[in-house]
């Protein structure tokens, strides 16, 4: 019998979201259910949690375990979920609750569901957190004295403590670094198979899949277009958009040779630790070590990546580099005038830009694309007023795409690739220099993300941009910059032209980490290169 059985489901709130989906999975099995965001993948798998909200109108048929969803109470369905069925979501930092230890919050859902005392729970939640690979964190540990890796575990132990029969996990390791995302996914991978659950794994990463699933459902707005075992699937690619997530996944935008130019962004020997807690009253305050005379230059118009685990110290070289945070000890020039904290002249700083991760979030969502935009102004003397305000910010957002009548609207009302091409206009008000791209395509889903990519390649070009492009994926670093940078334990442990260092690793860190890449089948990466649409 299926763990999973979805048979002509659709749904629809104000227009149709899904049209006659129809899956299952069988105990033990991996389902990827993939395409690009807005498809349809986290509806669906809210409609089999029994999440849909209540104007939702919803047709067909769901069963999990044997068990009818579609129709259920709220309360018959409370006793389905976490019992037989779990779902791990995408960021696990809001998934759990700040103020309550992991043991706490893992031994509730045990409690929830069947009459256990606080030992008895504990003692179910330790071994939730033992099967997944924190057998040396205590119950007492709070989220935020953990990893990202370590709290999505916290997450999957969660989901997984009373081995339900089906697990969804809803884009896990999105926000992941390689080494981890290829330690969660085979977590994922072992607990489907030694435990017979189903898992539903919903991923807009074909390599992720390619290695993980033993079958894909691909959907496109709301449909299942194309389904089957995972390697006829990438073997054939019969439908058009498969064809089309598969050119994206394996896209690389187009660098045009640079001649080098003068030197621009100057790192020396740059330093940085923090105090950790006191292990006992009055002993002294051991410190942790992010970087250790970090040193390398960027020449203008460069197009250099770093890379590195999550704490390997990126995030405290990007802040020193922006002249955020003061080092203990070197310096960063930017065209031969220091970068720091406090003394940083308006017109350097104008002249160095940053993207984020999560463009939504680095908005004010109250104010108008056009106030968006025009904040770095604030660093320019005399920057422009009225009219010739204006007329920049719409010659911003043209440049990345999009429409000066947008500069009217709010944020919510732009999808996510949108965002982040908003947020590249607001980097370029200033004409900078030098920009640097913080995981700024993570997020996107592969069409998007190889969108945004030859956005940054036309715009390096147009506007002589040297920028520092910090990613995870490696595919993406590959495809975007010409020199790379590998930071490990807060020290440049390799350094060179990209594509020497990614086919030809000499460091063991880096072979590592190309190692836990996924990556597409061979065959497939090396075929003609098809130009995502």
């Amino acid at each position: 019998m299926s763990v999973l059985s979805i048979e002509e489901l659709s749904v629809a709130i104000g227009g149709p979201i899904l049209r006659d989906v129809s899956l299952e999975i069988a105990p033990g099995e991996i389902l990827a259910l993939t395409g690009e965001s807005g498809s349809g993948k986290s509806m669906t798998a809210l409609a089999v949690m029994g999440l849909l909200p209540r104007v939702a109108g919803v047709t067909g048929r769901i069963s999990v375990d044997g068990a009818e969803v579609t129709g259920r109470s709220e309360k018959a369905l409370c006793a389905l979920r976490g019992a037989t069925m779990g779902m791990v979501f995408q960021e696990p930092m809001t998934a759990l609750n700040p103020v309550q230890p992991i043991g706490r919050q893992v031994a509730e859902t045990a409690r929830l569901h069947r009459p256990l005392g606080r030992g008895e729970a504990e003692t179910l939640a330790r071994a939730a957190l033992d099967r997944v690979g924190l057998s040396e964190i205590p119950l007492s540990r709070f989220p935020h004295e953990l990893s990202g890796g370590q709290r999505q575990r916290v997450v999957i132990a969660m989901a997984t403590v009373l081995r339900p029969k089906l697990l969804i996990a809803d884009e896990p390791t999105t926000a992941l670094d390689v080494t981890t995302q290829a330690r969660i996914l085979e977590l994922l991978r072992r607990l489907a198979r030694e435990e017979g659950m189903g898992l539903l794994l919903i991923t807009h990463d074909l390599a992720v899949v390619h290695g993980l699933a033993d079958r894909i459902a691909v959907m496109n707005r709301g449909e299942i277009v194309e389904t089957g075992p995972t390697g006829e699937v990438f073997a054939a690619q019969r439908h058009a958009y498969t064809r089309a997530l598969f050119a994206a996944s394996r896209h690389r935008a187009a660098l045009a040779p640079r001649p080098p130019g003068p030197p621009l962004l100057e790192v020396s020997k740059l330093s940085q630790s923090y105090a950790l807690p006191r292990k006992r009253l009055f002993a002294p305050r051991p410190r942790f070590r992010a970087l250790s005379e970090v040193g390398f230059g960027i020449r203008a118009g460069e197009r250099v990546g770093l890379v590195g685990e999550s704490g390997s110290g990126k995030s405290t070289l990007t802040r020193a580099l922006l002249g955020l945070e003061a080092p203990e000890a070197g310096g960063v020039t930017l065209g031969g005038v220091p970068v720091s904290a406090r003394a940083t002249p308006p017109e350097t700083r104008a002249q160095m830009q940053v993207v984020f991760q999560d463009p939504y979030g680095s908005f004010n969502p109250r104010h108008r694309v056009g106030r968006l935009v025009a904040e770095p102004f604030h660093l320019m003397p005399g920057a422009p007023k009225g009219p010739e305000r204006e007329a920049a910010v719409a010659e911003a957002l043209e440049a990345v795409g999009l429409s000066g009548r947008d500069a009217a609207r709010h944020i919510h009302e732009f999808s996510g690739g949108q965002r982040q091409r908003i947020a590249i206009a607001r980097a370029l008000i200033t004409r900078p220099r030098f920009i640097v791209f913080d995981e700024a395509v993570s997020a996107l889903d592969v069409r998007v993300r190889a969108r945004i990519l030859d956005l940054i390649a036309r715009l390096s070009e147009d506007y002589g941009l040297a920028y520092l492009f910090i990613s995870h994926d490696l595919s993406v670093v590959r495809g975007i910059t010409t020199r790379v940078l590998v930071l490990r334990r807060g020290e440049i442990v390799e350094e060179g032209p990209t594509e020497e260092v990614l086919a030809r690793p000499r460091h063991a860190y880096t072979q590592e980490l190309i190692a836990a890449a996924p990556v597409l089948p061979a065959d497939l990466a090396a075929g003609e290169e098809i130009h995502a649409t």
